[in-house]
């Protein structure tokens, strides 16, 4: 009799060191426990340094393994047809003084391109001429109106990426998320379709 085993390939996968990859790495497996159990342990490949940093494993060179190694099993394959696996070095220890650096060139750049276009929309006109509306009087810094709205800037900001240092104030991706998340789609995608070129 034929045992049906169901078969998922995960995406994408980050490993810290070239290893034996198992096949409980890179694929989700429904079958009977006794077939489950011997599937999961199934030696798949080698990373060595030859791979560089990108692995790129096949479902069909998966099936064509596991039926050779064991008789009587009909695998049908869901979803992703292969699995990207990522080889993640370590990460060396961050200097401080270079992230200062970087926070500060950061800061003063944005403090630059919000101040030159609060100038090019001549914003402090708009709100002198706003002061004059509601109080009838002309005033040249109506810091009634520029204090609440520089708040309202870096508060609106704030909220706007849904981010305070490791802290997120709901659960809805921010934009930023959302532009990383499709070009790792698109990454993924390429690295898919060329395969036999990086091998």
């Amino acid at each position: 009799m034929t045992e049906i085993i169901y078969l998922r390939m995960k995406k994408r996968i980050e490993l810290s060191i070239r290893r034996q990859v198992y096949l409980k790495d890179i694929a989700y497996i429904s079958a009977a426990p006794e077939y489950k159990k011997k599937l999961m342990e199934t030696s798949i490949y080698r990373i060595t340094k030859k791979d560089k940093n990108i692995v790129i494993i096949d479902s069909f060179l998966i099936i064509d393994h596991l039926t050779a190694l064991n008789q009587g099993i009909d695998i049908q394959l869901l979803g992703p047809e292969q699995t990207i696996i990522q080889i993640i070095e370590k990460k060396k220890p961050v200097n401080v003084w270079i992230a200062a650096f970087v926070w500060l060139l950061l800061f003063i750049g944005t403090a630059m391109t919000i101040m030159n276009f609060h100038y090019d929309v001549s914003m402090q006109e708009v709100q002198q001429k706003l002061h004059f509306i509601l109080t009838g009087k002309e005033n040249e810094f109506p810091l009634w109106i520029q204090i609440p709205y520089s708040f309202g800037l870096g508060i609106g900001t704030l909220l706007f990426f849904n981010h305070w240092f490791n802290r997120r104030f709901n659960e809805e991706p921010s934009p930023l998320e959302v532009e990383i998340y499709n070009y790792q789609q698109d990454l993924n995608n390429y690295l898919n379709q060329h395969e036999n070129k990086l091998k």
